[in-house]
């Protein structure tokens, strides 16, 4: 199989070239045409529809991964309108492209498409309701996608993190060593997961989907949650994960971590209190089952533990 990975250089799109190379040959794009390491690669904006329909031209891709994303949040308030281009009308342009050519799209879209009010874990047909304009826009991905015929996998995933990019895991280390008294909010609960967890589990769905004969693949496709199990708040992920680091040498000392509530500490775009994903029907697709998230914390701070040496 022959894979266009967009996004390459992000948490996830760094993991997914990795994970797929086993299954065929990864051509990378990045925004830049630049991926980590500064070897140069294919050169896509999702906002510039020439160069997506210019990548998959010259790749001529089984699968078009899409790992990709306008995701300053905060922005898209003051700018909906280019958070729109990238995260919604793109996929409309990827969706026609690979319809004509018969490949696969895999996409990710996020927690955000839900109102984020609820007790019990978001399924998959749940009614959505984006309180954010980056909401608003991974949604119009979503729907851009599957109006355009093409064959397709969604994940939405949500709070993920991992050992390099910027993430909420990598600031409170940052922040541990600086200060002595952290504020994190306690009233917005999700279920945090490792961007290797989610490249490893796509490239599970995407070997599974090959080995199925063609006339069965539909009943792999279409909308799924991908998380890891359990649920916590972004304060007691931020305890959590400053008592690992502290025991594996990469905070000096532990800083007092005092939740607050979000009101507290007020952001351009709204949050989602509830972002707990159901992963029932991804389990019972394609077997998959990721960990808890504590299993997963532990193997990005022991991944972090091992690169300080």
């Amino acid at each position: 199989m022959r894979f266009l990975l967009l996004g390459a250089d992000g948490q996830v799109g760094f993991e997914l070239a990795r994970t797929l190379a086993p299954l065929g040959e990864v051509l990378p794009a990045t925004r830049r045409g630049v991926v980590p390491g500064h070897a140069t690669c294919l050169q896509v904006d999702l906002a510039l529809p020439n160069t997506v329909l210019g990548a998959i031209e010259a790749v001529q891709p089984d699968w078009i991964v899409n790992a990709a994303a306008w995701t300053a949040v905060d922005r898209a308030e003051d700018e909906p309108e280019a958070a729109r281009r990238a995260n919604g009308d793109a996929l409309a342009v990827i969706g026609e492209a690979a319809r004509k050519r018969g490949a696969r799209v895999l996409h990710f879209s996020t927690d955000y498409v839900f109102s984020g009010e609820g007790a019990r874990p978001w399924r998959e047909d749940d009614p959505t309701g984006p309180i954010s304009a980056y909401g608003l826009s991974k949604l119009d991905g979503e729907r851009a996608l599957a109006a355009s015929g093409a064959a397709h996998l969604v994940f939405r995933i949500a709070w993920i993190y991992a050992a390099r990019g910027q993430n909420f895991l990598r600031t409170m280390l940052r922040l541990a060593n600086e200060r002595e008294r952290l504020t994190v909010v306690d009233d917005q609960h999700g279920c945090p997961t490792p961007a290797r967890f989610v490249a490893e589990a796509c490239a599970h769905a995407i070997a599974r989907h090959a080995a199925v004969a063609p006339d069965a693949r539909a009943a792999l496709e279409g909308v799924f949650h991908l998380a890891c199990r359990g649920q916590i708040s972004w304060h007691g992920f931020a305890v959590a994960l400053l008592e690992r680091a502290h025991r594996a040498g990469l905070v000096a000392r532990l800083p007092e971590v005092v939740p607050i509530r979000s009101a507290a500490f007020p952001t351009r775009a709204r949050r989602p209190a509830w972002s707990v994903l159901d992963t029932t029907c991804v389990r019972e697709t394609f077997g998959l089952h990721l960990p808890h998230w504590q299993v997963g914390l532990d193997a990005v701070i022991g991944e972090l533990a091992a690169a300080r040496g």
